[in-house]
């Protein structure tokens, strides 16, 4: 089942140590007592979670619980990488697994799998920070680790988030600065970095591009204002291809829930972008829009955009930034 993931919860729960709770006056009995009958939740590693808080957790909740219940276990000299850096700031992940904790160590072999932690040996260098108290990859090292590893539309739904949150450029992807030199995925992880763009939304918008980069559509401007001749505001638009004349809009699922204003209903929001619309399509723009379902199964919906793209331009009106 593909999962999106990322900044969607604000509980971080510390799981319960061994050690505490041997301190704490229960016996060894009496914690196994606690997670054979369903009470508590055994993370491994000597790390607990009471079973209804850890479902009251998200995926990536759940994944931070388990950071967190590996770390004591390890030496001090592992960083939080790959998807685990990904949750631990709060970056989405679409598709990505959480199933295991990923770190990273400062040495050139010794590289292991094992059950519910993946340990990459690779060289980190400067590529390590502390964030809300653990020591973790640098968010462009993160979406680094992730382009080597994760298929292009995965990692640039990352990618994307991390430039807009952290303000990083195209040249903060550059794998060869983080260490990449000669690393399997290097050539993926560059593809990323082009195609980067902070002015990305969400993850929709994210995955339109990468569906337009894999199939050679011609990159459009994204979050683009269109103005009519006069230079009065009409809307903001997802994206534009503006020698085609062209407007592409995602509507994502929320997106309407997120316009509404004190004393609105759905409905008031549906019709003020039908408007909108019109509005933009009276400029001479053709409008494609295009849902979840339609980047899960893209044909139709390219079939749709080529054609507007094919088109031409009824009008000539300039957009401004």
């Amino acid at each position: 089942m593909v999962r999106c993931v990322g900044a969607t919860h604000d509980l971080h729960v510390h799981p319960i140590r061994r050690e505490s709770a041997l301190a704490g006056g229960l016996s060894d009995a009496e914690i196994r007592r606690e997670y054979t009958r369903g009470r508590w939740r055994r993370l491994g590693h000597g790390a607990y979670l009471d079973e209804a808080v850890y479902r009251t957790l998200d995926v990536d909740g759940r994944h931070r619980a388990a950071i967190d219940a590996v770390l004591p276990a390890m030496s001090g000299e592992a960083v939080v990488s790959h998807q685990s850096a990904a949750v631990v700031f709060g970056l989405p992940l679409w598709g990505v697994p959480l199933g295991k904790v990923h770190v990273s160590r400062h040495r050139k072999g010794g590289g292991r799998v094992k059950r519910g932690l993946v340990v990459h040996c690779t060289a980190l260098d400067g590529d390590v920070m502390s964030f809300g108290g653990v020591r973790v990859t640098t968010p462009a090292r993160t979406v680094v680790d992730l382009a080597c590893t994760v298929p292009f539309e995965q990692a640039l739904v990352t990618a994307d988030a991390a430039a807009s949150r952290f303000g990083l450029s195209q040249a903060e992807f550059d794998p060869v600065p983080a260490a990449a030199r000669g690393r399997r995925g290097v050539a993926a992880a560059r593809r990323v970095a082009v195609h980067v763009d902070p002015a990305s939304e969400s993850v929709g918008e994210s995955r339109s591009r990468a569906l337009f980069a894999s199939r050679g559509l011609p990159p459009p401007r994204t979050q683009w204002e269109i103005r009519d001749p006069d230079g009065a505001f009409v809307g903001r638009v997802d994206f534009l291809w503006e020698s085609a004349g062209v407007v592409g809009e995602f509507d994502g699922r929320v997106e309407y829930g997120r316009l509404l204003r004190p004393g609105q209903v759905p409905g008031d929001v549906v019709f003020a972008e039908k408007v909108r619309e019109d509005a933009i399509r009276d400029l001479g723009y053709r409008v494609v829009r295009w849902t979840w379902a339609d980047l899960d199964e893209p044909e139709p919906f390219l079939t749709r955009l080529a054609s507007a793209l094919a088109g031409i331009r009824t009008r000539t009106v300039q957009p401004h930034p």
